[in-house]
């Protein structure tokens, strides 16, 4: 039986502990500039007289996987809870490269504020010249008592 019917996964990076409800419905909008990863996945029937195994494109059928065990749903819990923690570790990592690099920028800005511009310190060298001047005319005049 042919068939070009595809899914289309797509993932992409959200805040740390976002529920699925409160996520944004352009979420994954490829124009809303954020990353998407995409994989498309082809769909293949097989007839319920073929035998286990004998699909066309090689893919095996355990004889019970209409049926999902209990260990199957509990290994996909903890697959899943895997996940979830190494992205939460991801995410940890990337909030504290951000802070280093903050820092980092910092430090840079002070490297490079070298104190008193050269202007600065001209105009106070001309104020003091001109008050020394001023003071100088009032103590050195005769008084007129």
């Amino acid at each position: 039986m042919q068939c070009k019917d595809k899914f289309l996964l797509q993932s992409t990076t959200v805040p740390p502990h976002t529920d699925v409800d409160e996520l944004p419905q352009d979420t994954f909008n490829k124009d809303s500039g954020k990353t998407l990863e995409e994989c498309k996945l082809k769909v293949v029937y097989i007839t319920p007289h073929s035998a286990p195994g004998n699909s066309e494109d090689g893919f095996k059928r355990s004889p019970d996987a209409g049926t999902m065990g209990r260990s199957a749903s509990f290994d996909d819990n903890q697959a899943l809870q895997r996940l979830k923690d190494e992205r939460d570790a991801a995410v940890r990592q990337t909030q504290q490269l951000q802070q280093d690099l903050e820092l980092l920028k910092r430090r840079k800005n002070r490297k490079n504020d070298q104190g008193f511009s050269v202007k600065f310190a001209f105009f106070v060298a001309l104020i003091g010249i001109m008050v020394g001047f001023l003071l100088n005319l009032l103590l050195s005049s005769p008084s007129t008592d």
